[in-house]
């Protein structure tokens, strides 16, 4: 299997990419695909394909902030059963990554990631791959590490529509021992800069950064 950068819309892999995306993912979290382009060539935004046998079988994307010191997983996929997709993206990204973080001088604080909760949204098929079952994917990401923030979190729509997206928790993976708590403030660094693209931000999203930028600290709890 390999593990191969996507920098163009123009790349076939691309296509194949988003067709998977707008497969396994509701409408509200998949960007257009013109929309693309300018993302892609960003050097700080890394989007890789899993390739077997020529096929797009998985994906990720994920950036790090070198001024916040922590990174983000925009999203998994796993397109396909039984063939060890999920370790071998895992695996890659955290390769990728840490060589990322070296190049700037400085340790990172962790990973965030938005999980989808189950326990609230029931109703997410993602195309009937097993593996991406949210129950299935919300215990992994338990066991990898991930704890979710004390907040009651929602997004704007990847569809720019202004409209606010629940149904998932925004979690963290510390690369920090005994980090049980995140700084506000850095919670409200992050999602302003993370969601800066988003001219439409709805007053929801609005009023839940303020209220972070008012708490001391943000605990992490399971999930």
């Amino acid at each position: 299997m390999d593990y191969i950068r996507i920098v163009s819309i123009d790349d076939p892999l691309f296509k194949q990419m988003h067709d998977l995306m707008k497969t396994v993912f509701p409408p509200e979290e998949v960007l257009e695909f013109s929309l693309w382009k300018e993302p892609l060539q960003d050097p700080g935004i890394r989007v890789f394909v899993a390739v077997e046998d020529g096929k797009v079988v998985g994906a990720t994307e994920y950036r790090y902030y070198p001024e916040l010191r922590v990174a983000m997983t925009d999203f998994t996929i796993i397109g396909r059963e039984g063939l060890g997709i999920g370790p071998f993206l895992v695996k890659q990204r955290e390769r990728d990554l840490l060589q990322v973080v070296a190049e700037s001088g400085a340790p990172w604080k962790g990973m965030f990631a938005e999980i989808y909760n189950p326990y609230l949204v029931e109703d997410h098929s993602f195309g009937g791959i097993k593996p991406m079952d949210p129950f299935v994917r919300r215990e992994v990401l338990a066991h990898i590490g991930y704890r979710k923030l004390d907040i009651d979190y929602v997004h704007p729509s990847w569809q720019l529509d202004g409209e606010a997206v629940g149904g998932l928790d925004l979690c963290f993976l510390s690369y920090e021992e005994g980090l049980d708590a995140l700084p506000g403030e850095l919670v409200q660094r992050f999602l302003t800069t993370y969601y800066s693209v988003h001219e439409d931000k709805p007053q929801r999203w609005y009023d839940m950064v303020k209220q972070l930028g008012e708490r001391e600290e943000v605990r992490l709890l399971p999930i």
